[in-house]
């Protein structure tokens, strides 16, 4: 009777918004399938969480009381302005609330839903699990606003599930950062408060192995004790982790050392030799470790980009029976031989897929994971051949952080939101949002906003909005309800845009290390230089957003903060760097003119007090500061010399340009000459309309 009652219920809880909603509508991250905002409540006096009995639950109302703590809220311990209750479904008092409010749970509900009930100054979760306690709980987090005596809580009714099963984040642990184990569990704690339930480490050899010990980087390996730590912590916020080991391509780390060289399907290459019994044996030796570590059902086996494959070892077998059954006979045999009874294999599907018809030959405890990361209208030729075939697959779109200054969320948002949308539509059970590292620069902090639209895009049902996320991350993430980190995440939007327009693709790590007088440098200026102004007049604007945010006080999440800065600052430094060589080539050209009386200032203006050259060391510079401070803010030690001694070079560069410059102006004081341009590293002037005063 009570499921019969159960669509007149909702009908009457949500169907006619409030004034409130009208005015302001609930931005959350994700939005749940149903709510409606009802009335403030002012936390003078603070608010209460009561702390169940169960033990689970009792860490849910624990972690939304910390969580506002820290924000600045003001936790009451007795009566307060309003007060917290988390109930299972299954107790008498959650049973009379549904009761009497004529509620209760669908199947696709009882996993993870919660229903959120308002009722006097009491908000009240309550769900059938304590996966459903806690995501009601993540929910309550964003209804609470502001800081102090100030902070408001909205009391809103809410009904909520996931529109997937697996919501997940894989991040590569392996090309260049390499986080701490705080900065993991700090990963996690924000993952489960937008409802991701699945996290992907990715290893080529940075897991510290007692069966191969000699890969793994001093001070960049993972270990033992470290994975059993993060595991334990992960389930208390209902996060499953899921290694991946790469275990066919992607190897070069492992095969570079001369004991693994005769695996390798070219020498020193990235490949396993599938027909080397070596191969087969190394994979067992870290999937028997992997099993004793991770207790997860689901286990990453890798296997993209096997380029080399047929092109070493392997070559004589593929040339008689084509790539496409070696590669399929390798991917089945590894499954076959570390296979364990209620285990799955994820695969990526970028080599498989391109073989439909013998996809339906692997073994089916697999799990195919297709992935693209650029901004397709439609991914179903990417999902097909594996859903057709009957294999559970999740979808893997990107971030887009890989080799550039600042995430590209013009791709990422459109990647994530259409990968998913087709997932789901195609019966896909979950979502791995992808996070690289591919030149070792990348910052996880930058990522957030592609983060929690994944998260949001895995939960939500359909087609995820990115005009509503747009208008929902900063206040969600940030705390910030004037608007301004939204701002700023789309003015670097349209920095990165600008640069498209520009033929340079986007705002590339190799763009911001380029010099403007090499070769490539000197296409990259005509490029670049009718919107470079656009450039950094959007990363400037951003950067006067984010301080006038701190300037208003306490900012949450200060790290990503600082982060997003950064980045502003390493676009800005990208259009100064073209500019400023323009600058110091036309005024080279003007100084050697001797029909000039200006000579002195255009020296001047080149190099000394306020020169350009010093200000582009100046902004390799600062940047290398700020770039160290956010990468030890995350990540171990090793490799950051990597990245720095590319910062150290480019300040090197333009000093060096100074010191020349100097003889070059001395040789001027006593000659009332100058060098050629060239001599010192100054190529001819550009031929451009002067600059307006």
């Amino acid at each position: 009777m009570r499921r019969q009652l159960l669509p007149v219920a909702l009908a009457a809880l949500f169907a006619v918004p409030s004034q409130l909603s009208a005015q302001r509508p609930l931005l959350l991250v994700p939005q749940p399938r149903e709510a409606r905002a009802e009335r403030e409540i002012t936390l003078t006096r603070g608010i209460e969480v009561a702390v169940p009995s169960d033990s689970e639950d009792a860490f849910a109302a624990r972690d939304l009381r910390d969580a506002l703590r820290d924000a600045g809220v003001p936790i009451a311990s007795g009566t307060g302005s309003a007060r917290v209750v988390l109930l299972r479904s299954s107790s008498a008092a959650g049973r009379n609330l549904l009761a009497n409010k004529h509620l209760a749970f669908d199947q696709p509900m009882r996993d993870e839903g919660y229903v959120i009930i308002p009722d006097g100054t009491m908000i009240t979760v309550v769900a059938a699990t304590a996966s459903g306690v806690f995501y009601g709980a993540q929910t309550v987090k964003q209804l609470v606003v502001g800081t102090g005596r100030t902070a408001t809580l909205t009391m809103a009714s809410v009904r909520d599930w996931p529109a997937m099963a697996h919501r997940g984040l894989h991040d590569d642990l392996s090309r260049g950062p390499v986080p701490t184990l705080d900065y993991m569990k700090r990963q996690l704690r924000t993952f489960a408060a937008y409802k991701i339930n699945t996290y992907s480490p990715y290893f080529e050899h940075t897991l510290a192995y007692r069966s191969t010990p000699l890969s793994a980087p001093p001070g960049g390996g993972i270990t033992r004790e470290e994975i059993a730590e993060l595991v334990s912590y992960a389930r208390r916020y209902h996060i499953d982790v899921v290694p991946e080991q790469e275990a066919f391509g992607h190897l070069h780390h492992v095969l570079k050392y001369e004991l693994y060289a005769q695996l390798a399907e070219t020498p020193r290459g990235h490949v396993l030799a599938p027909g080397q019994p070596g191969s087969m044996s190394i994979i067992k030796q870290w999937f028997a470790e992997i099993d004793s570590l991770f207790p997860s059902k689901y286990v990453h086996i890798g296997a993209d980009e096997t380029f080399e494959l047929g092109r070493g070892q392997t070559a004589e077998r593929v040339k008689r029976d084509s790539i496409g059954p070696v590669y399929l006979g390798f991917l089945s045999d590894i499954v076959k031989s570390i296979r364990k009874p209620g285990k799955k294999y994820l695969f990526w599907g970028d080599i498989a897929g391109n073989h439909p018809d013998l996809v339906k030959t692997l073994p089916k405890e697999m799990v195919a994971v297709p992935w693209d990361y650029g901004p397709g209208a439609s991914y179903d030729k990417m999902i097909t051949p594996f859903t057709q075939a009957g294999f559970e697959t999740w979808v893997a779109p990107g971030v887009s952080n890989w080799n550039r200054v600042y995430p590209n969320y013009n791709t990422a948002f459109i990647n994530i939101r259409n990968f998913v949308r087709d997932g789901q539509r195609l019966g896909a059970t979950g979502v791995l949002n992808t996070s690289w590292d591919d030149d070792g620069e990348a910052l996880f902090n930058q990522t957030w906003a592609g983060v929690l639209f994944g998260a949001a895009a895995g939960w939500q049902a359909g087609e995820s909005s990115i005009e509503n996320f747009q208008k929902s991350f900063g206040r969600a993430f940030y705390r910030d309800t004037t608007g301004r980190v939204d701002a700023a995440e789309r003015l670097l939007m349209a920095a990165h845009a600008s640069l498209q327009r520009a033929r340079l693709g986007e705002g590339s790590d190799a763009l911001f290390w380029r010099d403007p007088f090499s070769a490539d440098g000197l296409i990259s200026s005509e490029q670049i230089r009718p919107l470079s102004h656009d450039v950094r007049v959007a990363a400037e604007s951003a950067l006067v957003y984010v301080g006038q945010l701190r300037a208003a006080g306490p900012v949450v999440n200060s790290d990503a903060l600082a982060a997003l800065e950064l980045g502003a600052r390493r676009f800005d430094l990208i259009g100064m760097k073209f500019q400023f060589a323009d600058d110091v080539r036309r005024s080279y050209s003007n100084a050697a003119d001797t029909s000039r009386r200006d000579t002195n200032r255009e020296l001047s203006d080149i190099s000394g007090i306020n020169g350009r050259l010093q200000d582009l060391r100046d902004g390799y510079t600062l940047t290398k500061e700020l770039y160290e401070a956010a990468w030890r803010r995350e990540n171990r030690p090793y490799w950051l010399g990597n990245v720095t001694v590319k910062f150290d070079l480019a300040a090197q560069l333009w000093q060096s340009r100074a010191d020349k410059f100097a003889q070059a102006r001395s040789e001027y004081s006593r000659t009332r000459k100058l060098p050629p341009g060239e001599s010192i590293g100054f190529p001819p002037a550009p031929v451009v309309p002067p600059l307006v005063p």
